[in-house]
């Protein structure tokens, strides 16, 4: 019973073909098609506006240098978002729930805006290795710290999503079960689960929402240091 809480987190597969390319591609298919008018509809406007307010919260600590990255932060920070919320819907697979996903949206854009950083202004960026001031003695200490902060980044960034993902899918399946197991025995209990169950939902909308945009908003920081 204990094996089967974590079987929500292997990709499902139809004869013998992993359907993780279908849930990554299934958010996309539910956005509106592009027409030939800028706004077709209140969906089409309720778009628009959402794109407007992401785009305009992702872009605020970048400078004009760093909105060429406008159409990828929000890119992927509406995949981000429509992937984790899809997957608290029943019979549905979440792909950021896998470790290596996250680490595989992580770690290139990081090591860009490393490598942009080193190619724009190289002293600055490693300038930060080394705070101004440091006794020499710590130099050699800090400038290993500094750097062991620095290449951890990425892995911070997909343990981050992926921990609070799959901390709230477990936590929501553990009480959905206790429910179902209290409703013959115990009604009163399985009524109060229930009741907690449904809050503890409306809390993992809230942390899927706020975890898409920390991931990128992170990287956005990160993109501001280095230009």
């Amino acid at each position: 019973m204990n094996l089967s809480f974590f079987d929500q987190f292997s990709s499902p597969s139809l004869l013998g073909i992993p359907l993780i390319l279908v849930a990554m591609l299934l958010p996309a298919l539910l956005l509106p098609s592009p027409n030939n008018r800028w706004i077709t509809g209140r969906l089409s406007a309720l778009q628009l506006w959402l794109i407007n307010l992401i785009t305009k919260q992702l872009m605020i600590p970048l400078d004009k240098k760093g909105h060429k990255w406008a159409l990828i932060l929000t890119s992927l920070m509406l995949f981000l978002l429509l992937t984790n919320l899809l997957g608290l819907l029943p019979y549905t697979f979440t792909p950021t729930t896998q470790l290596s996903m996250n680490l595989a949206l992580a770690f290139p854009l990081w090591l860009a805006t490393l490598l942009i950083g080193l190619r724009n202004q190289p002293s600055v960026s490693l300038g930060h290795l080394l705070p101004e001031g440091t006794p020499t003695p710590l130099i050699p200490a800090l400038i290993l710290i500094e750097t062991t902060s620095l290449l951890i980044r990425p892995l911070a960034l997909g343990v981050r999503l992926t921990a609070n993902l799959t901390a709230g899918h477990l936590l929501i399946q553990l009480i959905s079960t206790a429910t179902t197991v209290l409703f013959s025995t115990m009604p009163a209990i399985s009524f109060l689960t229930l009741i907690i169950l449904f809050l503890l939902t409306i809390l993992e909308v809230a942390v899927a929402m706020i975890q898409a945009y920390v991931f990128v908003l992170l990287l956005s920081l990160y993109l501001q240091e280095n230009i």
